[in-house]
């Protein structure tokens, strides 16, 4: 009968393209990895990998198994959520992946709550980008994936995800103090043609919602400097060198050199939703972070 915990290893090889990152990902040492795939060779009696120079890559054979077997480890993971469903309890492992904003503002408030709450429940935390967030869950190289979007802003999910909204973000215009802007309750796009924006980078979702904000003045944002973090963002305002949208989740308490003031029309508004695989809806463990999650 085939290993699953072999096939899940030669699984991993496939996704990850060696039995080192293989190993990183899974926390297995290449060498236990390697033992996987030999036992799994051994006992469906055909090669599975084959060297290429210092790598290695799936055989015909070794590719035909991890598909074909995608669907039992689908079905044995469906299964395992709905055994601890019907048994009413909160254990195993949550792979939780999450972007920056969302691991400050979110995650890391109510981790040790639900760690506390459910002493048999292990979480693994880890920050990423919301375009690697889908893929990493759909893999099934993470269990549950926080992502963001604004408003607008198209996301695609595959079918086999479940996306569940867990906050609203609103983000806000970051002036000095001392700027023309700082005493107004409200802006909109058309009151800020002028203004230098520090941004984040080309094809980032921030940045794409920046450039849709302003579809109806007729003129696209003016970028002056471009940096990958909000906390750096405030820094740079704050210094004068620009104004900046910051999201509210995970900001740091403003200074006094800086003054947020609200958008309007259209309000600035990032939408946070967690991300699961169909296979676990049942999941009592996964049921436990959605609803920590979504608690203010």
């Amino acid at each position: 009968m085939i290993d699953l915990a072999a096939l899940a290893g030669l699984r991993a090889v496939a996704t990850h393209g060696s039995v080192i990152a293989a190993a990183t990902a899974t926390g297995f040492t290449p060498s236990a990895v390697s033992q996987q795939v030999k036992r799994l060779e051994k006992q469906v009696g055909v090669p599975l990998l084959e060297r290429v120079g210092r790598g290695v890559i799936l055989t015909s054979h070794g590719q035909h198994l991890v598909e074909s077997g995608e669907r039992v480890l689908a079905d044995l993971e469906a299964l395992e959520a709905d055994l601890q469903h019907r048994a009413g309890v909160v254990t195993g492992h949550i792979r939780l992946v999450a972007f920056s904003t969302s691991m400050r503002g979110m995650v890391a408030p109510v981790a040790r709550r639900l760690l506390d709450t459910y002493p048999d429940l292990r979480l693994t935390l880890e920050e990423r980008e919301p375009w690697e967030t889908v893929d990493l869950v759909a893999s099934g190289r993470c269990d549950v994936g926080l992502v963001h979007r604004w408003g607008g802003v198209a996301f695609a999910v595959p079918d086999h995800v479940v996306t569940t909204r867990v906050a609203d973000d609103l983000a806000d215009l970051i002036v000095p103090r001392d700027h023309p802007l700082a005493g107004r309750g409200t802006v909109t796009p058309h009151d800020l043609l002028d203004v230098g924006w520090i941004a984040t980078p080309e094809n980032t979702i921030c940045r794409q919602w920046l450039h849709r904000m302003y579809d109806g003045t007729g003129r696209p944002p003016r970028i002056a400097h471009v940096s990958f973090e909000f906390e750096s963002h405030l820094a740079l305002v704050a210094a004068g060198l620009g104004v900046a949208l910051v999201p509210r989740l995970g900001r740091a308490p403003l200074g006094d050199d800086v003054v947020a003031v609200e958008v309007t029309d259209p309000r600035p508004v990032r939408l946070v939703d967690a991300l699961h695989r169909r296979t676990m809806t049942d999941s009592p463990a996964v049921d436990a972070v959605l609803a920590a999650l979504r608690t203010p």
